[in-house]
């Protein structure tokens, strides 16, 4: 999951040191993984779910570099309950935005 700064300093504000929970990737950061899950995941509760980052707060909803579209993560069992609405996409497009200013190398 990408993360904004704005996301990296709530998390960090939570006590959590910026390496043990995020790793650089093409010039952003991102959530680090364990066995492919969250690192935040403990059984199906989010440890930091008031705080998670704003990607979190819109899952289903992505945006697939690959494809270069938004659409509803496939790996997500619940995505078909996933009503997207307009302001989910405005929202996303603004996490886009802030991710592409913020690439440094």
């Amino acid at each position: 999951m990408p993360l904004t700064y704005l996301d990296l300093n709530r998390i960090v504000k939570l006590g959590y040191a910026v390496k043990s929970f995020a790793e650089r990737s093409g010039g952003n950061w991102k959530l680090k993984n364990i066995d492919g899950k969250c690192l935040f995941l403990s059984g199906s509760t989010c440890k930091i779910y008031r705080f998670r980052p704003y990607g979190c707060r819109l899952y289903p909803l992505i945006y697939d570099q690959n494809k270069h579209k938004i659409m509803l993560d496939n790996l997500c069992p619940y995505k078909d309950e996933f009503n997207v609405q307009v302001e989910d996409l405005k929202k996303l497009m603004l996490i886009l935005r802030m991710l592409r200013s913020e690439i440094h190398f």
